[in-house]
């Protein structure tokens, strides 16, 4: 069982493979604060709005020195398909075998009309420029998410 993940923790570090053969990684964002948000699935309604609404942020969270990371399952190549598709802009990164997901406690078992299986439940996590987790947002609604979390980026 994944321990689970409370404000004022140290963030799980990561590096991960994103679109375009880039990397990134929390230690490459340290002195960043760090908008980490975990997402089902590329190119899905919900994952696309959300997508977007971050996007539509972008520079909001660039002047507040904060970078913006979504993570899935799915591949760097799927990745970009899907940010050049919707212009999105904001870092994709690739957790193909689920390593980050499970430290971050988001790999869940779901239930949709009836089935359970695994899947990663929709989660943010703010990690601030020393790479302690600040706030935590999970099951997380789409609608209007992406501005509550500009404001806590600007509050801190």
């Amino acid at each position: 069982m994944t321990k689970t993940l409370k404000p004022g923790d140290p963030a799980p570090p990561w590096d991960l493979p994103t679109a375009g053969d880039g990397r990134v990684s929390l230690a490459g964002l340290k002195g960043k604060r760090v908008v980490l948000y975990f997402y089902p699935k590329d190119d899905t309604p919900g994952c696309t709005t959300e997508a977007l609404n971050f996007t539509e942020k972008a520079r909001q969270f660039a002047t507040a020195n904060c970078a913006v990371v979504g993570v899935s399952r799915d591949t760097p190549a799927k990745h970009e398909r899907f940010a050049a598709k919707h212009g999105l802009k904001l870092i994709l990164a690739s957790d193909e075998d689920g390593a980050v997901c499970e430290r971050y406690g988001v790999w869940v078992e779901k239930t949709l009309y009836g089935r359970r299986f695994m899947g990663i439940e929709r989660a943010t996590f703010l990690i601030d420029e020393k790479g302690r987790i600040s706030r935590i947002w999970r099951k997380v609604k789409v609608a209007g998410h992406a501005n509550e979390v500009l404001a806590e980026v600007k509050a801190l």
